[in-house]
């Protein structure tokens, strides 16, 4: 096979390219990363940390509700990710494997649902939460997350278990196992690079949304780390450090859940593009 050689000039294009794109990604969590660590007066200077301090994070961790934030989002997270999961392994699982009636409408259902702006969905969701008594509970949190999670995630998995063979599930079938039975003892184990992405995308979906956690959960008891965040910037101001030390500790758990997942990611996004 012939191969064409890059010219010096296409070569050097090339990587300076990817070196503009690696600075554009790593400068904002950088700068956020030293902001952090300054002084009050220091947080809107150009200047590296001259007086390094750990004050914003006592401040933040101290003298605030973000240990209770914490909780809260973890509640959330913990619940929005596990249900989702289930429901939209489940959901692609019967979507790929079995033909029954009003099937083709569920699946225009799951893809029209993504189509709606979120900002469109707050107040009907709202009056639906308020009249079941809902708003400020953790459980509204959660099930407001699982309509945004499960419709994308199902037609994930759904591609997913496309390109896993159906030899398997008959296999399962002359072993003696029931359909849920094939799906949890021989389907999802294959499926660990889809459910990586699912949860994945269903952990940083409750961890990371903003819109929702400050419409439906008020009182800073109630709140969430990513509504809590917007309470250091108000009408008078805005307290710069408290902020970007909030936010580098609220980006570890995601960094963490990440470094986990990572290696499954390229797996299981591209897993649906071709099928076997």
């Amino acid at each position: 096979m012939r191969t064409t050689k890059r010219s010096p000039l296409a070569s050097a294009g090339l990587h300076a390219g990817l070196l503009l794109g690696t600075v554009c990604a790593l400068f904002p969590p950088l700068w956020l990363l030293v902001t952090s660590f300054k002084p009050k007066s220091e947080s809107f200077t150009t200047a590296l940390v001259k007086d390094f301090t750990f004050a914003n994070y006592r401040h933040v961790i101290a003298d605030t509700h973000f240990l209770t934030w914490f909780g809260n989002s973890l509640v959330v997270v913990v619940g929005t990710t596990v249900i989702g999961v289930l429901v939209a392994a489940s959901t692609g699982y019967a979507l790929s494997r079995f033909r029954f009636p009003g099937m083709r409408p569920l699946m225009w259902v799951l893809l029209i649902t993504q189509m709606f702006p979120m900002a469109v969905l707050i107040v009907p969701l709202y009056n639906t939460m308020a009249k079941l008594g809902l708003l400020n509970q953790p459980v509204g949190l959660i099930i407001t997350y699982l309509t945004i999670a499960v419709p994308f995630c199902a037609w994930m998995m759904k591609g997913f278990f496309d390109t896993i063979p159906v030899d398997i599930d008959e296999s399962g079938r002359v072993d003696g196992l029931t359909p849920f039975g094939t799906f949890w003892r021989l389907i999802l184990p294959l499926a660990r690079p889809g459910i990586a992405v699912t949860g994945f995308y269903t952990f940083v979906t409750a961890w990371a949304e903003v819109a929702y956690a400050t419409a439906f959960m008020t009182g800073e008891e109630n709140l969430t780390l990513a509504g809590g965040l917007q309470t250091f910037v108000n009408r008078y101001g805005a307290d710069w450090g408290s902020m970007t030390a909030a936010a580098v500790v609220i980006a570890v758990p995601a960094a963490v859940v990440f470094g986990f997942a990572q290696r499954h990611l390229v797996g299981g996004l591209t897993a649906g593009a071709t099928k076997s």
